[in-house]
């Protein structure tokens, strides 16, 4: 039955080994479909001159978007069984390079295929609303070059824009707190102490979007994510020419730089106020302290030793602590136990 599977022999035809790949190519399929998503919602809302979409309307459409788009494309990112992907975002995978789950180098090729990926979802959504676009203007009087920003601009249907009355040093404070909310609230969602389900994830990730779409969209509409502004960016340029990069003020290094170091700041905030003070459970002290002596070198008067402590206290094999001192002698007889299983494996043992 399985071999007369089509996707099944799909997979055994095309699935990719190496997992850095694999991500790589998730990071550029999640971020273009995000894009192809996101930015429909917001050509829906200027070309029609907000007629069709309403704000909330923006707010809830691209919660949903990297909603579906994280449930999409998550469970192939993983390395070293830590989810190191899903992420569609540079700033987030910059928090995810300091929690230890991504290296600077996974991170400088995710952030260019994420760019990438925004690229080409910005010129599928294009793709799509082009004669819309045409329509817009002609209904408009208008002919020649479109118009980037202010009155019938529409390059906004792309990336965003400074208005005329906001500075970039504002501009920078909105990203910089936009990104670090966002952070924040990935640090709290994933952070296992907090034991939210991984199902929930996505959900959440995209109820958080919304929140911030709701509360801090007046400045700059949220681009929060350097990959997203930067990618339809570029290809807003061969529409509208270099004033995409120069209006503003050379606004365009805003939502590129900004989002790093809040996104820094946020998470770490989590962690500094809140996550490193959530007490451990005795379960999960437990794990710990096996993990810690998978580290410690094993030596044979350490194998005897363990074996004596087995022998005297064999009733503790099948027992689970029930209070903290309790916790202690069972923490000796499983280090005990695990080093008596390795020492078995006599390449793991040191000659003292």
């Amino acid at each position: 039955m399985v071999a007369c599977d089509p996707v099944a022999r799909l997979r055994a035809k095309l699935r990719i080994s190496n997992p850095l790949y694999v991500n790589l190519l998730s990071e550029f399929y999640g971020t273009a479909l995000l894009l192809v998503l996101g930015l429909a919602i917001v050509m829906q809302f200027i070309l029609t001159s907000e007629k069709m979409n309403t704000w909330i309307n923006i707010n809830v459409g691209w919660g949903f978007a990297i909603t579906f788009c994280v449930y999409c494309c998550s469970k192939t990112s993983v390395i070293d069984n830590l989810n190191s992907g899903g992420h569609f975002n540079p700033a987030i995978s910059l928090v995810m390079v300091t929690f230890g789950r991504l290296s600077v180098k996974h991170f400088l090729l995710y952030s260019l295929v994420q760019t990438l990926g925004a690229f080409v979802g910005a010129a599928i959504a294009y793709g799509v609303y082009r004669d819309q676009f045409l329509h817009y203007y002609a209904e408009a009087g208008i002919e020649g070059d479109w118009i980037v920003h202010g009155l019938f601009g529409t390059a906004g249907c792309f990336c965003s824009f400074s208005k005329d009355y906001v500075s970039n040093y504002t501009n920078f404070i909105d990203q910089f707190i936009g990104t670090g909310l966002l952070a924040l609230f990935v640090a709290v969602i994933i952070d296992k102490r907090n034991k939210i389900p991984d199902v929930a994830h996505p959900l959440l990730f995209g109820l958080v979007l919304i929140m911030i779409g709701c509360a801090y969209g007046m400045n700059l509409g949220y681009p929060i994510n350097p990959a997203r502004d930067l990618g339809p960016r570029l290809f807003a340029y061969f529409l509208y020419g270099g004033e995409v990069f120069t209006q503003g003020g050379y606004y365009f290094w805003v939502p590129i730089i900004a989002p790093l170091p809040g996104a820094l700041f946020g998470a770490w905030s989590y962690h500094f106020f809140v996550g490193a003070h959530i007490p451990d459970t005795i379960e999960d002290r437990e794990i710990n302290y096996i993990k810690e002596a998978e580290m410690m070198p094993l030596k044979k008067k350490s194998i005897r030793n363990a074996q004596r402590f087995l022998d005297k206290n064999a009733a503790l094999r099948y027992s689970r602590p029930k209070s903290h001192r309790h916790f202690s002698v069972s923490k000796r007889y499983n280090r005990a136990l695990y080093i008596v299983t390795i020492g078995l494996d006599p390449r793991q043992i040191s000659p003292n």
